[in-house]
């Protein structure tokens, strides 16, 4: 599954995607380390992405997970991720969560990927309820959410805990599926 857009592209999770994710994640560890401290702990060796990437693209197929690049369309360097994680069926709702490389900040690629992606879950998927869960002070993560429909919902309190940091209230926001 592919989406081709102007600069970049969206493409599912594939094995030849190990080396260029392990790059973008040890390019932006510092960006990462605080949110995203799972993907980067399994991604901070070519051996180890590897792994990771198998294990992907194992979910992606069972349908458990669904975790997308974002590819520079002219270098295929992978820019960001977007994962489609925490997969309920029963309830038809699942999470949305994202990162990108601190050089392709600011220029609407995670909107547009979470605009498309967001319809994918809809259409293909059959999810009715998506949830982005962002901390406060992330406010480019919230403008990304607001900008693509999704309303504020509650505070989870203590929902997230950093490495070395105690646990932090997390803001959920929702878009219901409507046709």
């Amino acid at each position: 599954m592919i989406f081709d857009l102007s600069d970049y592209i969206i493409e599912a999770i594939h094995e030849k995607h190990a080396w260029r994710i392990c790059d973008l994640m040890t390019i932006n560890s510092e960006r990462f380390r605080r949110f995203f401290p799972e993907t980067l702990q399994q991604n901070l060796t070519p051996d180890l992405s590897n792994y990771f990437v198998q294990q992907k693209v194992r979910q992606f197929h069972r349908r458990e997970e669904f975790l997308f690049v974002l590819k520079e369309a002219e270098h295929s360097a992978i820019i960001g991720l977007v994962y489609i994680k925490d997969v309920d069926w029963a309830k038809k709702r699942a999470e949305l969560a994202y990162c990108i490389g601190y050089q392709y900040e600011g220029r609407g690629y995670i909107t547009q990927s979470v605009q498309k992606l967001s319809d994918y879950a809809f259409k293909e998927l059959g999810l009715k309820t998506l949830q982005i869960i962002v901390h406060r002070s992330n406010k480019g993560s919230i403008r990304v959410a607001e900008k693509c429909g999704y309303i504020w919902s509650k505070t989870l309190v203590k929902a997230f805990t950093p490495p070395n940091e105690n646990a932090l209230n997390m803001e959920l926001y929702e878009l219901q599926y409507e046709r």
